[in-house]
């Protein structure tokens, strides 16, 4: 199945990364393949290792890197688990790495969930679609792999509660809660459409006639709890950071330094918050700039083409 996916603030990310020469980029979120295409066809001379936990990703979007596949080298796993390859160790196992420590030029995270993986996986991200309450980005879960059909059915309300307002931001988290443990005594949550029965039932009628639909955040808080989506960003930031190039001279007053730079692009305010923390630590002990001060977000045409874009912000840092 091609990709549907569309690349956000996908200008903007790649003109902040200050691209030249043969420079090699870490695409740390890879999803629909958007940015490292888009890199490959500007830079002729630059290569990419590219990341995604979920092995599907490739497999979906290679039609569109056909001519430019010796320069991209897909690796399925977490951004959390990245390491800077030494030669001989056969981490990256291809030939692009000789003499030294793998310090990137540059390194991408795209936080949002992408369209293929919305609509296409049949893991239960959606709820405008009836399938297994999974909600894991591995396309192939093991027994041991925690799913949302394990958390709606087996952990506590105050548990529920706290992940459901904590993670999703829902003010109805303690109704939801409590409606969830109430139909579990029934029957087994096994579907999308199960909880959003649930969730709809639970809520106020009024609250099912805003503009959001009223599944939004509690399918938002179960994705980032099934997946630990908050603290792999806290882990991939820094390893992400650790294996960026470092600079070749001293950074001058006008911010240029030559090092590595690092994008985030996030979608909540969880995430942001997270990624805002981490670049101002940097900054403040003098291991980084400040590339945007301000999170650039997309342009009106943007959002109008693209309404899964409203919420984006990017961010920008160098090493120094």
């Amino acid at each position: 199945m091609d990709t549907i996916h569309k690349t956000v603030l996908l200008k903007e990310t790649i003109e902040s990364l200050n691209l030249s020469g043969k420079a090699i980029v870490l695409d740390a979120t890879f999803g629909g393949g958007g940015h490292s295409k888009e890199i490959l066809e500007r830079y002729p001379n630059i290569k990419i290792i590219a990341l995604d936990q979920d092995e599907s990703a490739w497999r979906k979007a290679k039609d569109k890197f056909k001519g430019l596949e010796k320069r991209i080298f897909f690796v399925n796993i977490n951004f959390k688990d990245i390491v800077s390859p030494e030669p001989g160790t056969g981490e990256f196992p291809c030939t692009w790495f000789r003499g030294g420590l793998v310090r990137f030029d540059a390194i991408i995270f795209d936080l949002g969930l992408s369209s293929d993986q919305l609509e296409n996986s049949g893991r239960g991200f959606s709820f405008m679609k009836d399938e297994p309450l999974l909600m894991t980005m591995k396309e192939n879960p093991s027994l041991d792999d925690l799913t949302a059909i394990d958390i709606v059915n087996s952990w506590g309300e105050e548990s529920l509660v706290d992940i459901i307002y904590g993670y999703g931001e829902e003010r109805f988290s303690r109704r939801i809660a409590k409606g969830i443990i109430e139909a579990r005594k029934k029957n087994n949550i096994k579907t999308t459409f199960d909880l959003v029965k649930i969730i709809g039932d639970s809520v106020p009628s009024a609250y099912k006639r805003q503009r959001i639909h009223f599944a939004t955040r509690t399918f938002q808080a179960l994705r980032i709890a099934v997946n630990d989506e908050l603290g792999a960003l806290k882990v991939g930031l820094e390893k992400g950071f650790e294996i960026l190039k470092k600079p070749a001279r001293p950074h001058d007053s006008l911010g240029a330094g030559g090092g590595g730079r690092m994008s985030v692009i996030s979608f909540h305010s969880l995430e942001d918050r997270i990624v805002k923390r981490f670049f101002r630590d940097k900054k403040e002990k003098s291991e980084a700039i400040l590339i945007n001060k301000k999170p650039i977000i997309p342009k009106e045409e943007e959002i109008k083409n693209n309404g899964r874009s409203r919420s984006a912000k990017l961010r920008v840092l160098e090493k120094i």
